[in-house]
């Protein structure tokens, strides 16, 4: 077998409208044709997406409380940190800057999944 390309992550949501509020507006991400019948959003980054999937269910399986980056999480590019981290700030999204000193920070969508923005 040879791996070729990465295509995609599905992250599951309990409210599909409340997702698609923070992934759109909050993180600007370009939601994209879904050719599915069952509740869900897609979204396009470069040559990857990310499939919003609701759930009846979304279990939160944080393990480090104290350190967001050492949980299972998603990251992206971002130009300007700061930039990103008012964005978050103007729509009541927690943040936590990234204990290692590189110029990170993470957020939660509002299922809890967390989400790393990293000027790179």
């Amino acid at each position: 077998m040879q791996i070729n390309q990465y295509l995609h992550t599905a992250i599951l949501v309990s409210n599909l409208e409340q997702s698609e509020h923070f992934y759109s507006q909050v993180l600007g991400l370009k939601k994209v044709e879904r050719p599915l019948n069952f509740p869900g959003i897609w979204y396009q980054i470069g040559e990857f997406q990310i499939h919003l999937i609701q759930a009846e269910t979304v279990i939160n399986d944080q393990v480090n409380n104290q350190k967001w980056g050492r949980n299972r999480h998603l990251a992206f590019s971002v130009d300007n940190l700061e930039e990103a981290k008012q964005q978050l700030i103007t729509h009541n999204c927690l943040i936590q800057m990234s204990a290692s000193g590189r110029t990170a920070l993470f957020t939660k969508d509002p299922d809890g999944n967390i989400i790393e923005l990293n000027e790179v």
